[in-house]
């Protein structure tokens, strides 16, 4: 496990996620105090990688559990094998032995774990790490079933009893904000903000992502995606979008940003129709300032 905030810095450099000190102090104090850790911030700022990241800094497995409206337990937790249940119980019927049947279809050899108790169940000796990502998009109800198993680490099967984490995983959870989180459920955990990155620490994620790329190109990209982020657009790029930029430019062969790349990349940048026409009728369609975007682009230029 990571042995000061330092060295989670570092190992998460290693695996080319750039976290500020901030990010990594509270990642430290999830681990030393057992807490799960929630995080909130804008899509595409990194939320989810660093799950991911975290769990190959770790090598141990990353179980993630994808939120959804009419998410419930079952799905989140564990089924029985229904199918291997109903063939059990004709062959005991055939073979005449009734007595064990409620005993032998109720047993691991019939249970499927899902994401939480797999974690749970985590032998070791390193914790999996346990992302439950877009927590938001979930239903108050099944923030109500998690309260067991962030505050305990353990969850009830009535046919088999409690179980409860041999090794406590490290939790992630994270939200986009479409909703409030219920209080209960944040008391439980460590919080963090991931904002948008500044100049130089987005500079420095497309630089470890995209070694090849050109320095003043990468800077140019960073500093058009910081300007971009000011106006009033419903979805403003994250993380994600400037390195798909990035990445589309460097495929492109392209060593500077002039009006017809930006123009012909523009899906790279805006995911949805309503947001590309506000750029080029409200910002690229008005001269003066287009002109300033890309005399702050050239200023950028290492």
């Amino acid at each position: 496990m990571f042995s000061s905030v330092d060295s989670i810095v570092e190992r998460l450099g290693r695996e080319q996620y750039v976290a500020d000190r901030a990010l990594g102090t509270i990642l430290y104090l999830s681990q030393a105090l057992g807490k799960p850790l929630f995080l909130e911030g804008e899509p595409g700022v990194g939320k989810t990688r660093l799950a991911v990241v975290l769990a190959r800094a770790l090598d141990t497995p990353l179980i993630r559990l994808q939120c959804y409206e009419g998410l419930d337990a079952s799905t989140a937790l564990y089924e029985w094998n229904y199918p291997r249940q109903i063939l059990e119980i004709k062959l005991q019927e055939t073979c005449g032995d009734r007595s064990q049947i409620a005993r032998t279809i109720f047993s691991e050899e019939f249970l499927i774990q899902r994401p939480i108790l797999q974690a749970l169940r985590h032998p070791g000796p390193r914790p999996a790490v346990l992302l439950i990502d877009e927590l938001d998009r979930a239903d108050e109800e099944f923030e109500a079933f998690l309260l067991e198993v962030l505050d305990e680490f353990q969850v009830t099967i009535p046919e088999l009893g409690t179980i409860r984490a041999a090794v406590k995983p490290l939790v992630i959870l994270t939200s986009n904000r479409t909703r409030e989180v219920h209080d209960a459920l944040k008391r439980r955990c460590l919080y963090h903000w991931i904002d948008y990155p500044d100049f130089d620490k987005e500079y420095a994620i497309v630089k470890a992502h995209l070694p090849d790329i050109e320095d003043d190109l990468a800077a140019q990209v960073c500093r058009f995606v910081e300007r971009i982020r000011t106006e009033e657009f419903l979805k403003r790029p994250g993380v994600a979008e400037t390195l798909d930029w990035a990445a589309a430019l460097l495929a492109l062969n392209r060593h500077a940003l002039d009006e017809e790349v930006v123009e012909a990349t523009m899906g790279c940048i805006f995911k949805n129709q309503q947001d590309i026409l506000l750029f080029r009728n409200a910002v690229w369609g008005d001269h003066e300032k287009r002109a300033e975007y890309l005399r702050q682009v050239k200023a950028a230029m290492c």
